[in-house]
């Protein structure tokens, strides 16, 4: 009989180093821990999406190829169709990118803190990871950047613009020098891209080396139907493909992606922008709470300096049904909790909790 012991070994030892990338499962009725957006997808969206699958037999495979909607996403875009692979949320495809790139002693270099998968990953694949702090603001270090690229040559340099979970951006500027730095691989992680009311897609046409990440989850209001796209060069793209799995995408979601891309500008960019202006009124609201420090930020949500432990916030927040996101166990962040912007309503909620949590009032 094979014992558990013996079962474990043959799981390579920086896995069963690992921490699992795992989420509380706390509910609360204002939910503004994952950076969703708060409203749904539009009735619009959702009533197009229906009709369009009225006729479509579940009985048979998607697309193997969703070309109609590579079509859209180039177009959505600006980039061409066949440098474009969509895939189960943006999350697959950081993992099939990973794949392709990475092994034993292959380099991978990433600021800290920011998203956990992607020194996750890397180190399930055997790479190495060398990290580069934010500055004390919580911004990029660029200089440290470039020189730590430079000296370690990495074969993939990630940056997650703006950046999870502080919120800061990398500038055009800035990302040129790394991308010119060595011929190795730069990508930029664009889940909240719409927030910054910026994209690197154009650099795409000047830098062969560069990828670009995106995601539904966020601005799009898709979450729940996990879709997300990589943008790179054509030569580039028809590698990363190999590791994306055979019918990825189900026929729903890459009907529903379809969709909104054709509604962005009536439907979803107004969300957008009503997002854009309840972050600057939380922020603004947040500053004058004493023993709280909200930091600037370019994303759906934004990280908060607590002179109270955060796990105890935490708490106290989930007591008056608001769940939040403790990254106090980030590099850097053993201060902070995060929050994602809610709706005018919840950030009133959030608002008036904290200020009697923090003894603060008006």
């Amino acid at each position: 009989m094979i014992t558990m012991r013996s079962s474990l070994n043959t799981v390579k030892p920086e896995v069963r180093a690992l921490r699992a990338y795992s989420l509380s499962p706390h509910r609360a009725s204002v939910k503004i821990n994952q950076n969703e957006s708060p409203w749904d997808a539009p009735a619009r969206i959702k009533e197009k999406t229906q009709r369009r699958l009225e006729t479509r037999k579940w009985s048979r495979y998607p697309d193997f190829l969703p070309a109609s909607l590579h079509e859209r996403l180039a177009e959505f875009s600006g980039w061409r169709t066949d440098g474009i692979i969509a895939g189960n949320g943006s999350n697959e495809l950081i993992q099939a990118l990973l794949m392709v790139t990475v092994g034993p002693g292959k380099r991978v270099l990433i600021s800290e803190p920011t998203f956990a998968l992607y020194r996750q990953i890397t180190t399930v694949l055997a790479g190495e990871v060398t990290s580069v702090p934010l500055t004390a603001e919580l911004n990029y270090d660029t200089d440290a950047l470039q020189k730590l690229v430079k000296e370690v040559q990495p074969d993939v340099t990630i940056v997650c613009s703006p950046n999870n979970p502080t919120g800061c951006v990398l500038s055009d500027e800035n990302l040129r020098a790394l991308l010119t730095s060595r011929n190795g691989l730069v990508v930029v992680d664009e889940a909240y891209h719409e927030f910054a009311g910026h994209s690197v897609v154009p650099l795409l046409h000047e830098h062969e080396n560069l990828v670009v990440l995106r995601t539904f989850s966020k601005a799009m209001a898709m979450a729940a139907l996990r879709v997300g796209y990589l943008l790179a060069a054509p030569e580039l793209v028809s590698e990363i493909g190999k590791a994306v799995l055979p019918y990825n995408l189900n026929a729903f979601s890459q009907t529903a992606a379809e969709v909104a891309v054709e509604f962005y500008e009536d439907e979803l960019r107004p969300l957008v922008q009503k997002i854009i202006a309840e972050r600057g009124r939380l922020y603004g609201e947040l500053t004058l709470i004493k023993g709280l420090a909200p930091v600037r930020s370019q994303a759906n949500f934004m990280i908060v300096r607590s002179s109270m432990d955060p796990k105890q916030v935490f708490a106290e927040l989930l007591k008056r049904d608001i769940l939040i996101r403790d990254v106090s166990g980030y590099p850097m962040l053993s201060d902070y909790f995060r929050l994602s912007v809610g709706t005018p309503k919840e950030n009133d909620l959030v608002i008036e909790s904290l200020q009697e949590i923090f003894g603060a009032s008006r």
